[in-house]
């Protein structure tokens, strides 16, 4: 293959400790691309790097990566942003390709967060303030739709959990799991990730949580969204960031980068269909997901492919249990090197690209490894899958089947009935402090239209978490539970 894409060099690191101990994202960002620089070994790589790709993140840097550019040596570089609601497989796909064309000689991604220092500013009743980096990037890289709609906003607010937890009531009741079955059944999930996790030098928290740790709310695993405790969800409050280079074969020839640095890109899919959590025929069985991993499974199997590695998204304890399903990975292996992201941490929007750099440098020390990496946008809305390996067994083919999904996957139009009965397809409770406020209840009316109805009552908020109410018929008014 012409111009094959590898990959040649990474950088990670992870910073804990007070306020003046730990750097600001901009400094992560730099520290891990001057670490995929030194891995590539061979430091003239900065003279062909001609794109710098930078996941967005809470920071509000403009342009980090042309700050970073034209510090160490490669001013020339174009510089792009992608916004949240954007793949961040999407950003190796696109290097890969532009490899291949020849666009470019060699791409650095990097993405990195700093909650952690921002954290330690509150603790420390210090004021934290970034470097103002205020000139645009070369380009924005932006979703095309939004994530939500009125109704779900209103209802859950912007926050992920509580549409990821409406989403698990229904894998619950398609499963036929009691409430307190389906509490063990995902405590116990996670307590193997927690185990992972305690063996990772790169894991954020390395301590050892037991199935009941991760059931049972506490004050430190307080409740947020029913089921979903603080230890279900991703650790965003970190110090991390993740760098990688790729480039040409060719290239890493003639920079002479030694053959145990390198790690292929072989096959990888992507969807980016767009529809709204409430508006989805499924709930638990997104069209997309499945068509892309039909394509990334039947391109392996064709090559005598077969992974050993997973790293499955793991945001909230239902992304991973989809992509197991989608990717028929059985129950007894494991679906993380890394611990996932409630305890090794999940850097907001670059996850994926910290996960891959642990993933490839795990191929490294073992080349008989293969590596099938999975990514997330939105609210489970867009999906991406990843396969890498040692020897490149196959030219690189990538695959977007986000039109084939949108053909088979229509949005169920919204209800306009105000007054009316319907059946329950998910539902959640959002708490504060361990104390149910509000529940929130998707609903198909008797003209098989989606609706959102809420409910302070407390004793609905305390019935829906002792039976289960997804397969209910219930009455609704004035959008309201009646």
């Amino acid at each position: 293959m012409k111009n094959r894409p590898v990959l040649i060099g990474i950088g990670s690191l992870q910073q804990k400790g007070s306020f003046h101990e730990v750097d600001e994202a901009l400094i992560l960002m730099e520290q891990a691309t001057l670490g995929a620089i030194e891995d590539t070994e061979n430091p003239s790589i900065v003279n062909y790097i001609d794109e710098v790709q930078i996941p967005k993140g809470f920071w509000s840097y403009r342009d980090p990566g042309k700050w970073i550019a034209e510090k160490h040596g490669f001013s020339h570089a174009k510089t792009s942003v992608t916004k949240i609601g954007v793949l961040q497989q999407n950003l190796i796909n696109s290097a890969c390709d532009k490899i291949i064309n020849g666009d470019i000689r060699a791409s650095l991604i990097v993405g990195g967060e700093a909650r952690h220092k921002i954290i330690q500013a509150l603790k420390e009743g210090l004021t934290f303030e970034e470097m103002k980096l205020t000139v645009n990037p070369d380009q924005y890289v932006k979703a095309k739709e939004d994530l939500y709609i009125p109704e779900e906003i209103e209802a859950l607010g912007m926050m992920a959990v509580g549409y990821y937890a409406i989403i698990e009531s229904a894998m619950r009741f398609k499963h036929q799991r009691s409430l307190e079955d389906h509490e063990i059944f995902l405590g116990n999930y996670y307590e193997r990730f927690s185990q992972i996790a305690k063996d990772n030098p790169h894991a954020w928290n390395q301590n050892t949580f037991s199935a009941d740790d991760i059931r049972n709310p506490t004050v430190k695993n307080q409740r947020i969204a029913y089921p979903y405790n603080k230890l279900h969800n991703s650790s965003w409050n970190v110090n991390q960031a993740s760098a990688l280079i790729l480039c040409s074969e060719e290239l890493a020839d003639q920079l002479n980068v030694p053959k145990n640095k390198r790690v292929y890109p072989l096959v990888s899919s992507e969807t980016n269909h767009m529809i709204a959590v409430i508006q989805r025929p499924d709930l638990t069985k997104p069209v997309g997901l499945h068509l892309a991993a039909e394509y990334l499974l039947e391109t392996a199997q064709s090559h005598d492919i077969q992974p050993s590695l997973f790293e499955l998204y793991s945001c909230f304890p239902i992304a991973v249990q989809l992509f197991a399903e989608a990717l028929n990975i059985s129950d007894k292996t494991d679906k993380t090197v890394t611990g996932g992201m409630p305890f090794a941490g999940g850097p907001l929007n670059n996850y994926m690209i910290h996960a891959t750099a642990q993933v490839l440098e795990k191929i490294r020390k073992d080349p008989a490894e293969i590596g099938l990496i999975t990514g997330v946008s939105g609210l489970m809305t867009k999906q991406a899958l990843a396969i890498w390996g040692k020897d490149p067994v196959m030219d690189f083919r990538s695959k977007d089947v986000t039109n084939e999904a949108a053909k088979i996957e229509k949005p169920v139009p919204m209800s306009s009935e105000k007054d009316g009965e319907g059946k329950v397809l998910g539902c959640t409770t959002l708490f504060e402090k361990n104390e149910g406020i509000k529940s929130v209840i998707y609903v198909e009316d008797s003209n098989l239209h989606r609706k959102v109805i809420t409910s302070i009552d407390k004793d609905v908020i305390n019935n829906l978490g002792e039976e289960e109410w997804v397969g209910k018929k219930i009455s609704f008014k004035n959008n309201q539970l009646s």
